[in-house]
């Protein structure tokens, strides 16, 4: 069966500091530089989510992207966008917002949620140039 793959990109603006509490405040400002600012700093962050499948038969969809614009907007859109990444989204309490840490719980959020096909990759950019993607375990 040939395998196609769809995407919804999605854009969102945040806030987030980089501090590890375990660790010491130099350790922390000589890891991070101006991404420890207590004052926090911002993105405008993209996030594109690929599903993989067949399509199927009578409708020519692997998911229809409305319902996947649908499920990236209330799952991930709605908490994130406009919030501390640190103090507002309760799915990442306790988690390290780098890109990296932000990219896989996006996935762990999303991931039981796809009705038809299966979550391929997450992709997030937090400039233009960086970007990380995370295709599950």
């Amino acid at each position: 069966m040939p395998r196609a793959f769809v995407s919804r990109r999605v854009h969102f603006n945040a806030a987030h500091r980089l501090h590890n509490p375990d660790k010491s405040d130099e350790w922390n400002a000589k890891t991070y530089g101006k991404c420890n600012s207590a004052n926090w700093h911002g993105h405008n962050y993209v996030l594109e989510v690929i599903v993989a499948g067949t399509p199927d038969p009578e409708t020519g969809y692997i998911i229809d992207l409305g319902l996947l614009k649908r499920i990236v907007e209330e799952r991930i859109i709605e908490k994130c966008d406009h919030a501390n990444l640190n103090l507002d989204v309760n799915f990442l309490n306790g988690i390290l917002t780098s890109t990296e840490n932000l990219a896989i719980a996006f996935w762990s959020e999303l991931e039981d949620s796809i009705p038809e096909g299966e979550l391929y990759s997450v992709k997030l950019w937090e400039t233009e140039r960086n970007m990380v993607e995370y295709r599950g375990e």
